[in-house]
């Protein structure tokens, strides 16, 4: 499916013609002065007697469907929304206001920002057509008798004019498209030797540098954790990807690295999953599709820092040849790891990988990976997890996924934490044997593994997947994080 499809600002709102013109419109109004707002526009008594019936027109989550009294029966499906309506909530009613519209496959679709002004408008405006974005992305589909549906060519937008023409919510769909399409992909497509070699793919493309850490390199590295995990693979296939972008003023140091869990499978290894817990494990490779549409998204928008990208890629596998319990293995930075559980893979080899990213002395390190359940029993999934060893990111933090629409919540990291992982043979266990406050002790276990004082965020992706979808995104594979992550390095300016 071609991506994205043209838009076409209109400043003010649409007159009768332009009503009559297309089949399908999205409109927003003010919540507070709906009825008044709605008596400004071409049909606005029809509209207005329609959401009367419904006794729903202001309420957000809540819109309304309907046909105008034209010539080709226009659909229209419209919402109030108030000025302090939160993100998560207006990108969530963008997604309702956009599904029916967008059902018929259209080439065409109208957005109606009415009664809006300045910087409101333009916000009203960015979620829908955030939630358009997301809902004509391509996602991977095997059935036979699918039905094919055209693409969205061409999007009208009225009542906001950014001169930015939203580039920033394109690159940020763009990201979040390709990281849901990837986690998408069934383990028998996406493999580490297929996955790398889409990468491969992409860094051509888009002019990133690309090098791949396989296993004997890794040896060399000494990277004892990552090949635990990987030694127990029939196929020699694992490895670390690091891509490079620079501004056209390069910056060799300085700028953000991105690390991703990549795990394209995940059996639990010796610590076997039962077979209700291994369904969905294709999608443990979350993280990294993560910080590679992070990349992409922030190459499309030419910022002026470096971006370093780090792909953890490996699969979980049992075998004879699998890593156990107990076994102790030595990282790439000395330290030695004393396995309790070889379903914690995640962190073995996103140590390694942390550590080897350290070496390029970045302003800021942002791992993202689907890394604990208990993170997800904490927070459900409508929020994902953070930990920093900055604390005074923590409200930069919180306000960057409130702003975003991509929700987080942050955990404590005290050191005293470290008592879970104290072993009597090796530097540090993996785990702790009874899982408590796994989330945490598994961030502790990391930021061991980041060095130079680096800047650190991990962020545990709880609200990788939502059934129904989550905010604006209407897939249940939700790809969060991209937004979160340039809210954070562009917004909050934790870089510079």
């Amino acid at each position: 499916m071609p991506f994205p499809p043209k838009l076409q600002q209109h400043k003010t709102p649409p007159g009768k013609a332009a009503l009559d013109a297309l089949e399908h419109w999205i409109a927003l109004l003010p919540a507070a002065d709906f009825e008044q707002t709605c008596g400004t526009l071409p049909y606005g008594d029809f509209i207005l007697r329609v959401c009367r019936r419904t006794q729903k027109p202001q309420r957000a989550r809540s819109p309304v469907v309907l046909n105008l009294p034209n010539s080709i029966a226009s659909q229209l499906c419209v919402a109030g929304a108030g000025d302090k309506t939160a993100a998560f909530d207006l990108l969530t009613l963008a997604r309702r206001l956009a599904a029916d519209p967008l059902r018929s496959g259209p080439s065409e679709i109208g957005i109606v920002i009415a009664g809006f002004h300045g910087a409101e408008a333009k916000r009203m405006a960015e979620a829908l057509l955030a939630a358009v974005l997301a809902a004509i992305a391509e996602m991977p589909r095997y059935k036979r008798s699918r039905q094919e549906r055209q693409a969205l060519k061409l999007v009208h937008l009225y009542g906001a004019e950014p001169k930015d023409g939203f580039q920033r919510t394109f690159a940020e769909a763009e990201g979040n498209n390709l990281a849901r399409y990837l986690t998408g992909l069934p383990p028998n497509t996406l493999t580490p030797r297929f996955y790398r070699k889409r990468v491969a793919v992409l860094a051509k493309e888009n002019g990133w540098r690309m090098e791949f850490l396989d296993s004997r390199a890794l040896v060399q590295k000494k990277a004892g954790a990552f090949l635990a995990v990987a030694q127990g693979s029939p196929e020699p296939d694992a490895g670390i990807i690091h891509l490079q972008y620079y501004p056209a003023r390069k910056r060799e140091r300085g700028g953000v690295t991105l690390v991703g869990k990549g795990i394209c499978f995940d059996t639990g290894g010796v610590n076997l999953k039962p077979a209700n817990f291994m369904l969905g494990m294709h999608k443990d490779m979350q993280g990294s599709a993560v910080a590679l549409g992070t990349l992409l998204a922030l190459t499309r928008l030419q910022v002026p820092f470096p971006v370093h990208c780090w792909m953890a890629l490996a699969t979980n596998h049992i075998g004879p040849r699998a890593y156990k319990p107990n076994d102790v293995v030595t990282a790439s930075d000395g330290t030695t790891i004393e396995v309790i559980n070889t379903d914690a893979e995640g962190r073995m080899v996103l140590a390694d990988t942390l550590a080897l990213a350290s070496g390029e002395k970045p302003a800021l390190i942002i791992d993202f990976a689907t890394l604990t359940g208990s993170c997800k029993r904490a927070l459900g999934n409508a929020y994902s997890g953070v930990f920093t060893n900055r604390p005074e990111y923590l409200p930069g933090l919180i306000a960057a996924g409130r702003d975003s629409g991509e929700r987080v919540w942050p955990f404590p990291a005290d050191e005293d934490y470290d008592e879970f992982l104290e072993s009597t043979v090796a530097d540090t266990k993996q785990c702790h044997e009874e899982g408590i406050a796994d989330h945490i002790v598994a961030a502790r276990f990391l930021q061991r593994f980041v060095k130079h004082d680096i800047p650190w965020i991990h962020v545990d992706l709880s609200s990788g997947t939502h059934k129904g979808g989550l905010a604006h995104v209407p897939s249940d594979i939700t790809g969060f994080g991209v937004r979160f992550a340039l809210n954070l390095l562009l917004d909050k300016k934790l870089i510079g």
